[in-house]
């Protein structure tokens, strides 16, 4: 499946997450509701993926992404009222570290659900 595809297929199994459970919620209850409905769709993906996080080539700790999608695509959830630039910039730092191609932040905290689709800007794939 194309990323763009993909990433269509991620952002309507949250829209159908928020839809159902609204706002309100911490972001574990998001994370286990959207893990069920990437089930129902045939979406592959692992839970908390512990991922390192390299300096010039030395691992220097892990980090955990909610979601990796397929292999490819690394989805952080949030339950807060408004995403801001700094929690922008932390998905950018993720899909930069771990040499992805496009990753995707959503948050379930406000009325409407919020995504942003966050590109690597330095992956030469």
């Amino acid at each position: 499946m194309e990323h763009k595809e993909l990433t269509h297929e991620i952002i309507g199994a949250a829209m159908e997450v928020h839809s159902i459970l609204g706002n309100g919620f911490q972001e574990v209850i998001y994370q286990r509701a959207l893990a069920i409905e990437f089930d129902k769709r045939n979406i592959a993906y692992s839970r908390e993926h512990e991922m390192a996080i390299q300096y010039k080539g030395e691992d220097i700790g892990t980090r955990r992404v909610d979601f990796f999608v397929d292999e490819t695509i690394m989805v952080e959830i949030k339950a807060i009222i408004n995403l801001e630039d700094v929690h922008l910039a932390q998905a950018m730092n993720y899909v930069e570290a771990y040499h992805l191609e496009i990753g995707l932040l959503i948050n379930f905290g406000a009325k409407s659900l919020q995504f942003k689709r966050v590109h690597n800007n330095n992956n030469k794939r």
